[in-house]
């Protein structure tokens, strides 16, 4: 996916409710020549989010066209309602893009593939639809061999879904290269897969085999790397997505963990009538769950605090979290990665 030319689909929700939208425009070596938003159209990407390289937001498909000088190869979906559904809103536009000769990327729970329609259009232009979310068909049991890997693997975890666990890894990996440590990013999401043009995504995967979808990941790379650092997906407390956590736990067997919390957070997001432990509670959950598999310590933790406008008041929050986890913290976005290296490499992981 190197160096494709897309346009990204966000109505409604470019760009604070734009994950897969923002994390491809952030990580990802995508050329994107425009985002489709009809609430924000006639606008630019850097009037909303500064630290990306800026592009045009339109209202359709057929204006990123005729914005890019029909010049594009693919058209992603950005976005993902609960539940990965299809919004029929869309319809137009990827019948556009695919009309147009592009190939269509999706990290939905709705595969494109299976729309007859879709389909159909596609096959007639020979294009892709690009289902990310869709698992390999020889997926199996974990044997336990993610204990022999010759890398060190750290797993993001979270306190909750959506506080910046694929952010926080790939900010980890970044950070450990540049001081010489040769880390790898192991993709657990359909974020994750489009940034890397890899990976298995564990939400969608037989619950029997989550861990050894994890596993065959990690034996796939734990020879060539020293670091391997697996994205997280959700909370072990999540009423609703706390299995995928669990499964991705033990499929990794990770030697080191790193907390990733939203500052301010309370409640579970989208749950709110589930209130968040205290922090210092989730050190013990996360390492006594992981110790009858392969004992892990929380080595680090990330905070995000893309909510909190003064750098001050930021600072203390980082300063708090990092006391209540006993560990080193940073927000990886505000502040780089490097106090969170610092506590892998303490806990004597990875190698400089």
């Amino acid at each position: 996916m190197t160096d494709e030319r897309i346009v990204i689909l966000a109505h409604e929700k470019f760009p604070d409710r734009a994950k897969t939208a923002l994390g491809v425009m952030r990580y990802g070596d995508q050329d994107v020549r425009a985002v489709l938003d009809r609430d924000t159209a006639g606008d630019s990407v850097s009037d909303h989010v500064p630290d990306v390289a800026d592009a045009p937001v339109v209202a359709s498909f057929d204006d990123a066209l005729a914005a890019a000088d029909a010049d594009v190869d693919a058209l992603y979906i950005g976005i993902s309602p609960i539940g990965g559904e299809f919004d029929e809103s869309w319809r137009d536009d990827v019948e556009a893009a695919i009309e147009a000769g592009c190939d269509v990327v999706s990290g939905l729970h709705y595969f494109l593939n299976e729309d007859a329609e879709l389909a159909a259009l596609a096959d007639e232009h020979g294009v892709d639809l690009v289902d990310v979310r869709e698992p390999a068909d020889d997926l199996t049991v974990a044997s336990g061999a993610s204990r022999d890997v010759a890398a060190d693997v750290v797993l993001t975890v979270g306190t909750d879904c959506s506080v910046g666990k694929m952010t926080a890894s790939l900010e980890i990996v970044a950070a450990a290269r540049e001081r010489g440590i040769d880390a790898a990013f192991v993709p657990t999401g359909q974020t994750g897969i489009m940034i890397a043009g890899w990976g298995n995504p564990i939400d969608r995967v037989v619950s029997d085999f989550t861990a050894g979808a994890v596993e065959e990941m990690l034996v796939e790379l734990g020879d060539d790397h020293d670091l391997l650092v697996v994205e997280g997906q959700g909370s072990i407390v999540h009423p609703a997505y706390s299995a995928v956590t669990c499964g991705i736990l033990h499929g990794a067997m990770p030697d080191g963990l790193v907390l990733c919390h939203a500052a301010g957070r309370e409640a579970v997001h989208g749950y709110e009538s589930f209130s968040l432990p205290p922090l210092a509670d989730y050190v013990d959950l996360y390492e006594g769950l992981a110790a009858p598999v392969n004992e892990a310590s929380v080595v680090a933790g990330a905070l995000n605090t893309k909510d909190v406008d003064d750098d001050a008041t930021a600072a203390d929050a980082v300063d708090d979290f990092a006391a209540d986890l006993g560990a080193p913290a940073a927000d990886p976005v505000r502040d780089g990665a490097d106090r969170i290296v610092d506590g892998i490499v303490d806990a004597g992981l990875g190698a400089e």
